[in-house]
């Protein structure tokens, strides 16, 4: 079997710091694997972005992100605009792992490198906002903003508590937006809304029945909508929304198309996989089938 040379992207600060305890390990696993690795520690923002590019002009057989999904972000946005694109392995070791749980890859880092040994790929579909790329969801509105004004810090101690303890202190701050929203085959929206989500995928935050129906390779965002709204609604529409049971109520607009332009006469920022993506107006399209990524061959066909 030919070695492989591999480069590791990996953000030593992420999940308790579990990827520096675990770098000697994987390297080890991968090169029983047949896989030769070298590593990238990532020193601050952007830098992911920068060193998966570097590894695409270095010629590097794979690239493999290591950290949550702000790791895989960056790294996605180095590799999006090469025409050559390697596959990518994921080591889903950080505080927020959404986009690894769509594509059903394993928490635990020895399955996680087990399936990039495998070397099955399957190529899924990547978003454009702009000139920004994300796998995950697009999302904008007063309620999208919490999850990047989490200090980091706090967010690797406490996890997912600090999304909430977050959302909680935004929801007494809850205001719509004037947004238009011109997508292929649907008529121009003109609302007040609360938030958007654009989602690729079906997990979504941790929940996996948000956009039931949103799949990674069909070509298609699922767009959700969630209009102008009090306290009391929305907390019932968001306890539905954790059963799939939110797509029919009145507030909420769901479509699928493959892009759309969102413009607005206010201020809005966008949430791209969970960082700040810039502000609208935006113009969001599907790559379809843009990268080819390493997953479980058993489950290959049935993820979202």
């Amino acid at each position: 079997m030919a070695i492989k040379r591999a480069r590791l992207i990996y953000n030593p600060t992420s999940g308790r710091e579990e990827m520096k305890r675990r770098l000697p390990d994987i390297l080890q696993r991968l090169e029983l694997g047949g896989i030769e690795t070298s590593c990238h520690a990532t020193s601050g923002e952007g830098d992911a972005t920068l060193a998966a590019a570097d590894a695409v002009e270095r010629s590097f057989d794979m690239i493999i992100a290591a950290g949550g999904d702000g790791t895989l972000y960056e790294v996605i946005n180095g590799m999006a605009e090469r025409e050559h694109r390697p596959p990518l392995g994921i080591l889903p070791l950080g505080t927020t792992n959404d986009f690894a749980r769509a594509l059903g890859i394993p928490k635990h880092w020895e399955y996680a490198c087990d399936l990039i040994i495998q070397q099955y790929t399957r190529t899924i579909d990547i978003g454009k906002a702009n000139n920004r790329y994300f796998v995950n969801i697009a999302g904008g509105g007063s309620l999208t903003e919490l999850t990047y004004e989490v200090p980091s810090k706090l967010k690797t101690m406490i996890g997912q508590l600090a999304y909430y303890m977050k959302g909680l202190e935004k929801m007494t701050r809850l205001r719509p937006t004037e947004l238009r929203i011109q997508a292929n085959g649907i008529e121009e929206i003109h609302e007040e809304v609360m938030l958007f989500l654009i989602c690729n995928s079906n997990s979504v935050g941790g929940f996996e029945k948000l956009a039931p129906e949103a799949s990674l390779q069909d070509g298609l965002f699922d767009v959700v909508v969630l209009k102008k709204c009090n306290l009391p609604e929305f907390i019932r529409i968001a306890s539905m929304a954790l059963r799939g049971e939110h797509l029919n109520d009145p507030h909420i607009l769901h479509f699928q198309t493959n892009e759309l332009k969102i413009t607005t006469p206010g201020y809005v920022q966008l949430n791209l996989d969970g960082e700040y993506g810039g502000t609208l107006p935006c113009a969001f399209k599907v790559l379809p089938s843009h990268l080819p990524i390493f997953v479980d061959e058993s489950g290959a066909s049935s993820y979202h």
